[in-house]
């Protein structure tokens, strides 16, 4: 009894639906355009609905109505929905730029109001103009570019001397000092860099060594080779090679954690408060470097020396002890000397860079994107156009 009531339950059911698809069957849409004397004629007719767009969406893209008046008949429009409203607002929104004047004709309350609030919710997109082209354009953006250039310079070097005050404060005052997030930049900056700077540098060494002993094998001068590894990289290869790897690792960390905080208005919450960025943010990160950088490159040295003696050891020959003994002999401390002077002079360039470059960013994640990559391109840059400086001055000096 009860499986003969549901059946016919649903035949009822099946029936009515049928019977209400019936009555709103769609009726395909058209749009036709006539050009008479007074302007443009555009009608819409038919059931402008999401389902049947796609055979109408050409024919409102192919319309051109070349600035005249337009008027749009939708007094045969059976329904609308909000695609067929999105439709018709493109149309008019592009009528309009193109100069026409449009006018709506026989448009029921109903659709009005829905082809209104769709129009009010188009986003508007605006194109990037091309720069203009010529010699003349060219020249002013490179004067452009120029200026801009300098006062980047002019803002850095007034960073740098922010900076260096901040500091010198906290050496008379070194209660002043965080020490708390000194600590933590320097687990950041120098604990966590040892595996990777320690692996860096026995890998220069062996590639020295290997290197050096395919060249001075030809003139049968393989014992130096102690000098070409000790030289090479206590002088040079072993502070600048940490050097760019704390601008790549710990420099772009400062540029972007520092950066996020500006973004997030954290900055500017700060200084209402009564805290100072550059000594909270700014000085216990450049500290950092300047304790941290220095023992990474000494570690990167004895690394370095290490790999070179051991590769000497199985490609030459030379044994460990052979090895340390032409190191005592002909390599000084002076040359570990020459490689321990840069490391400060890099911390503190590296340091001041990604937090310049943090304090740059402009209120959105990408401008904190571009700021990182800025910030390593630069301290790189700095850091081996100053490395070239101390070769020439100790060059001078006979060192």
């Amino acid at each position: 009894m009860h499986e003969r009531k549901i059946l016919a339950y649903l035949n009822k059911s099946i029936a009515a639906t049928r019977r209400l698809t019936s009555h709103t069957a769609m009726t395909r849409p058209t749009i036709t355009s006539e050009t008479d004397a007074t302007g443009v004629c555009i009608r819409v007719a038919g059931d402008l609905r999401t389902q049947s767009l796609d055979c109408v969406e050409g024919d409102f893209a192919a319309l051109r109505p070349n600035g005249q008046d337009v008027v749009l008949d939708m007094s045969q429009l059976q329904s609308l929905d909000t695609g067929g409203a999105w439709l018709v607002a493109g149309l008019v929104q592009r009528l309009g730029s193109a100069g026409a004047q449009v006018r709506f004709k026989g448009l029921t309350p109903a659709h009005s109001s829905l082809i209104e609030t769709v129009s009010h919710n188009i986003p508007e997109v605006t194109g990037e103009a091309l720069p203009p082209r010529g010699f003349v354009n060219w020249v002013a953006q490179v004067g452009k570019k120029t200026f801009g250039a300098w006062q980047d310079t002019l803002s850095i070097i007034g960073f740098l001397g922010l900076t260096l005050h901040r500091l010198g404060r906290t050496l008379i005052m070194p209660w002043r000092l965080r020490r708390a997030a000194l600590v933590s930049q320097m687990e950041q900056v120098g604990f966590k860099a040892l595996p990777i700077v320690s692996l860096m540098g026995f890998l220069i060494g062996v590639v020295l060594a290997f290197q050096g002993a395919t060249q001075l094998k030809q003139f049968g001068a393989e014992i130096f080779v102690v000098e070409l590894i000790s030289i090479s990289i206590l002088r040079e290869l072993g502070i600048l090679l940490t050097a760019i790897i704390v601008a790549g690792r710990s420099g772009s960390a400062f540029t972007a954690s520092i950066g996020s905080m500006k973004v997030q208005e954290e900055i500017d919450a700060m200084r209402t408060l009564g805290l100072d960025p550059i000594e909270v943010l700014v000085i216990p990160r450049v500290v950092a470097l300047l304790i941290m950088l220095p023992i990474l490159g000494f570690v990167a040295d004895m690394a370095g020396l290490i790999g070179g003696a051991l590769m000497s050891w199985i490609d030459l020959g030379v044994s460990p002890g052979m090895f340390l003994t032409r190191l005592k002999e002909n390599t000084g401390v002076a040359q570990l000397a020459v490689g321990m002077i840069k490391a400060p002079f890099f911390a503190l360039v590296i340091g001041v860079i990604a937090c310049w470059q943090a304090m740059q960013v402009k209120g959105s994640s990408e401008s904190v994107g571009q700021r990182t990559t800025a910030s390593v391109v630069q301290s790189i840059f700095m850091v081996i156009a100053i490395d070239a400086l101390f070769s020439i001055f100790f060059s001078e000096l006979g060192i």
